[in-house]
């Protein structure tokens, strides 16, 4: 039997020796999720979790059972790497059945008096148009024009009508657009 550690004379105390750090939670750890989603987004989403659930789990776990079989689970590293890749499959699994759970589907715009999520939308200035396509946070791809209505510029936009001036502060200036077309 081990002796318990002493404190002092370069001895360690195991009970007080080292803390967990604090760590405060970030920025976006306490945002609730967007629950706001195209029905395409809703499709993918369904997809995705058909295949976890009948593709990527049941082959998961029977390359656990099949390392479990190997036998001492300490130093079995393909068990262990097994083990964490269904456990990040369960939890995959679970987010996508809570995010559909909660999902609110953004309707098709029809009316283009005023904007709304869902809306395309063609602002300039003077160094000219920019296209952009506002939906929820869930679904926004700068890159490919779609931006969020929570974003400065998706914000300032939503609730606007074509010929409004809209002014965005992106970073230490005030930038101006003119709305000049909805889809």
């Amino acid at each position: 039997p081990l002796a318990p550690p002493l404190v002092g004379e370069g001895k360690i105390d195991y009970n007080h020796s080292m803390q967990v750090p604090y760590r405060k939670p970030g920025k976006y750890s306490q945002m609730k999720s967007d629950p706001l989603l195209t029905e395409g987004k809703i499709l993918e989403l369904t997809n995705k979790l058909y295949r976890l659930k009948n593709v990527s789990r049941p082959r998961t776990a029977e390359e656990v059972k099949r390392f479990a079989e190997l036998g001492d689970f300490s130093e079995n590293v393909e068990y262990q790497l097994a083990k964490g890749k269904l456990r990040g499959i369960n939890d995959n699994i679970t987010k996508i059945e809570n995010q559909l759970k909660n999902a609110v589907i953004i309707p098709s715009q029809k009316n283009t008096d005023t904007i709304a999520l869902g809306h395309t939308v063609t602002i300039e200035n003077e160094k000219g148009q920019a296209k952009f396509q506002i939906l929820g946070s869930v679904e926004t791809d700068p890159r490919q024009g779609i931006i969020s209505h929570n974003s400065p510029i998706g914000a300032a936009l939503m609730g606007r009508k074509i010929g409004d001036i809209i002014k965005i502060k992106p970073r230490d200036k005030e930038v101006e657009y003119k709305i000049v077309k909805i889809e």
